[in-house]
């Protein structure tokens, strides 16, 4: 007999990072290390405590242990964060089978018949108990319950080939006992599972497909998942979705594995009254992960949208999150509504993830790394939130709505496409911003770049459309601005105006005109011989415009013309700011980061 083979995920994943014999992800990493210069170094998952100036605790309960005593590199990899990490469920040889060894179970309305003289399957009236390793084909409706509870070692396989299993007790299918179990969505089949909708408060077995050992669901058909009385799918162990059109509605979790929950493939739609996708041991520093390496996801959660009590990694695959209704909506003073959260860390390193959410859209007790892919983000509070430090080395970062955009004790800018909206700062250190590569667009109606430290700029594009109101300012730093390298262009209200400092490497101007030029004038910055060394168009009222590139002297008079009008005049290298002087007076610093 020919092996039966389900198809893995697909080509576009191949390169993707695997662990173990099965999962060859350590490869290379393709973006190295990155270190803040002059401010935080960390090293694995178990370094220094991380400090932390967020004083939210909506996860709490999901965060205990690990939140409080890890801190990792800021600019660690998906390869890397998953090399720490334990392996998801899965070995070799579970993509085959002999379909002449599999053993076919018929539900039969409140009841079942299984093939003649085939062991390890005992029915009584509408409960089928599955007690030996092996593989089972199921099709058929009941109205019952299959279990599956066995001390064999070996995986136990269950195909669902067009099954309808409701429960109104308990759980639909639940794996009670085993050492390893697989469900199989056969080709072209439509499934479905429904579960109680009043469970004991007790109740140990709850979720409309439940295990208590690791779990891979694998294949091709469908499945329909109604979590009445609590979560949808639910694993105590480890989790792997490695294929399937799977539907999931559930009046608290989504989805949720207790080691970790890992995507390979297939396409999920959440629906959620609890957490999209839930990972919470928070006792041991491998596990508590969730890892997107493939697939199409899609989450609308009432509370958030990924929750992992260590990291979320991220490489591959199309995420979409929908949490607490939206940016627009109210945040919560019950529910945490964030978009993604990972005690520890998250990682983008590929993929597209989009995220649409009432609290933070990306957000993280310790650090976040933005290496590659594309990440939407709007958000009712901030776009992206790490307490300890937020990288971003390249792809493209688009923070479309926020009240803050980028908010982190250290921020370091690395590389990547940015650009950023935010009703109040745009970025926000609390203590060190550092900016060497990469293109940068603010928009902001509070500050544009904000360090209660220093600022360290050694080379990318920033362009800043700051503020119209004279409390804030298109730059605002509390220590000092040092500029080496790169081009910088800040526009924004004159009442706090500055620019890097006048003894930086490399020449700035700060010029406040003479009256407020209007949004979408086209603004150029000449040199005494009339040559332009910097263009700017205005997105809003703006009364102040810091230039610095290579291409400015000190010493030498720059002129801002609106209009063959000029508008205002200064020497680079004398920074008269506005009101207050660099990082002082009205306004001050930022405020310390918000959770």
């Amino acid at each position: 007999m020919t092996p039966f083979r389900f198809p893995r995920p697909a080509a576009d994943h191949a390169d993707a990072p695997r662990t173990g014999a099965r999962r060859p992800w350590l490869a290379a990493a393709r973006v190295a290390p990155i270190v803040l210069a002059g401010t935080l170094a960390f090293a694995g998952c178990t370094a220094t405590t991380a400090a932390s100036t967020s004083d939210d605790s909506a996860n709490a309960d999901s965060t205990v242990s690990l939140a409080a005593t890890a801190s990792v590199d800021p600019g660690v990899t998906a390869v890397e964060a998953m090399a720490a990490n334990e392996d998801p469920p899965g070995e070799d040889g579970d993509d085959t089978w002999d379909a002449s060894e599999e053993v076919a179970i018929t539900l039969d309305g409140d009841t079942a018949t299984v093939d003649d003289g085939a062991a390890g399957v005992s029915v009584d009236g509408d409960t089928v108990t599955i007690t030996a390793a092996g593989t089972y084909r199921l099709s058929g409706d009941l109205a019952g319950q299959v279990v599956v509870d066995t001390a064999d070692e070996g995986l136990v396989r269950i195909i669902l080939d067009g099954v309808d299993i409701t429960s109104g007790s308990t759980a639909a299918l639940a794996i009670t006992s085993a050492d390893r179990a697989q469900v199989v969505l056969a080709d072209g089949s439509e499934n479905a599972l429904a579960d109680t909708s009043d469970y004991a408060d007790d109740a140990d077995v709850n979720a409309a497909l439940f295990s208590s050992a690791d779990l891979e669901i694998a294949g091709t058909g469908a499945l329909a998942v109604q979590g009445n009385g609590n979560d949808g799918i639910a694993s105590k162990d480890g989790l792997l979705i490695s294929g399937g059109e799977i539907t999931i509605d559930a009046v608290d979790d989504g989805i949720r594995g207790k080691d970790e929950v890992m995507i390979e493939g297939g396409t999920l739609t959440v629906t959620a009254g609890g957490d999209g996708l839930k990972a919470d041991n928070a006792e041991e520093t491998d596990r508590g992960y969730i890892a997107i390496a493939g697939g199409t996801v899609t989450v609308d959660a009432a509370g958030d949208g990924l929750d992992a009590a260590t990291d979320v990694v991220i490489w591959g695959g199309t995420l979409d999150v929908t949490a607490g209704g939206g940016a627009g909506a109210t945040v919560s003073d019950d529910t945490s509504t964030k978009g993604v959260t990972g005690a520890v860390s998250v990682i983008v390193d590929g993929g597209a993830v989009s995220v649409d959410s009432a609290d933070d859209a990306v957000h993280t007790d310790d650090t976040a790394h933005v290496a590659s892919g594309t990440v939407t983000l709007a958000t009712g509070d901030d776009g992206v939130h790490a307490d300890v430090a937020l990288t971003i080395s390249g792809g493209t970062v688009d923070v479309t709505t926020s009240y803050e955009a980028l908010e982190a004790d250290a921020i370091s800018i690395a590389g990547g496409d940015i650009s950023v909206s935010a009703s109040d700062d745009g970025l926000n250190a609390g203590s060190s911003l550092g900016i060497s590569g990469g293109a940068l667009l603010v928009d902001a109606e509070g500050d544009g770049l904000d360090s209660n430290g220093s600022i360290a700029m050694s080379g990318g594009d920033v362009v800043v459309n700051g503020p119209t109101g004279q409390g804030d300012g298109a730059l605002d730093v509390d220590g000092g601005f040092d500029i080496t390298g790169g081009s910088l262009v800040a526009g924004g209200s004159s009442g706090m105006a500055v620019a890097p400092d006048a003894d930086a490497a490399q020449a700035s101007v700060l010029v406040t005109f003479t009256q407020q030029v209007a949004a979408g004038t086209e603004l150029h910055v000449t040199s005494s011989d009339g040559t332009v060394v910097a263009t700017y168009t205005a997105t809003k009222a703006v009364g102040s415009l810091a230039v610095s590139n290579a291409d400015l002297v000190n010493g030498e008079t720059y002129t801002v013309s609106a209009n063959g009008s000029t508008v205002g005049s200064a020497v680079a290298g004398e920074q008269v700011s506005g009101m207050g002087g660099p990082g002082g007076g009205m306004g001050g610093g930022a405020p310390a980061p918000r959770g």
